[in-house]
């Protein structure tokens, strides 16, 4: 059984038999986010693209937790440099772990590192979307992203028990595209992410949730989790 919870803008942690693993660890910052990020015990940091926003903490994380951090090759390479042990991978490609099955998918959006100390931005590869299967359960976080048709191949491929969609707009989809979204993925259940955090993305869960048919919508409270 895989135990699902989820911490505010896109932050998901699933726990396995065999690992813990954080999907784009947004924790200091974020006023939504519930978890303690000197205290939180990780394995794995799953990271869909470079954003501050989903990248976070990850340095820190994965440092204190000697934690294997998974990313798109880009991304993974700037982290490799901050001392971080790191995997590469890119769009397309799947790798089994010991933990899991990671596979990349396409993303609609941008992937950059900002350094405002430096006014710099460090361009960090292709934004991915993640389909992480483990004890024959597949979760799919689609990170940031607009709607894509592919979608609709993803689905017809991969039998989808929960899905994660962004919901806020302005930066990605919004409720509208995302109800399309859970429709192509034919995923058995479906959670807002992506929303709240900020005033522009400003967005009700429960409509979103409401609003897609068969009852497969599920808003998450913040750290609320889910049994898979």
């Amino acid at each position: 059984m895989l135990k699902v919870s989820y911490h505010g803008h896109s932050v998901v942690l699933i726990e396995t038999k065999k690992a813990r693993i954080i999907i784009d660890p947004f924790i200091t910052g974020n006023g939504l986010c519930d978890l303690d990020a000197d205290q939180l015990k990780v394995d794995v940091v799953l990271l869909t693209h470079g954003h501050n926003d989903h990248v976070g903490d990850t340095v820190a994380l994965a440092k204190r937790n000697d934690a294997l951090v998974i990313a798109p090759f880009e991304l993974a390479t700037f982290l490799s440099w901050q001392g971080v042990k790191t995997h590469p991978m890119h769009i397309g490609g799947s790798h089994q772990f010991e933990f899991g099955t990671v596979k990349l998918t396409q993303a609609f959006h941008g992937s950059s590192y900002t350094i405002e100390e430096e006014q710099k931005i460090v361009y960090t590869g292709m934004p991915a979307g993640i389909l992480f299967t483990a004890e024959n359960k597949t979760i799919f976080h689609a990170g940031d992203t607009a709607l894509f048709s592919d979608m609709k191949l993803i689905g017809e491929k991969t039998k989808i028990d929960l899905a994660f969609l962004p919901i806020g707009d302005n930066f990605t989809m919004g409720p509208e595209d995302a109800e399309i979204a859970a429709e192509w993925l034919q995923a058995k259940r479906v959670v807002p992410i992506h929303y709240n955090t900020f005033p522009v993305i400003e967005q009700d869960p429960f409509e979103f949730a409401n609003n897609l048919s068969g009852k497969k919508g599920l808003p998450l409270s913040v750290g609320e989790s889910y049994d898979l």
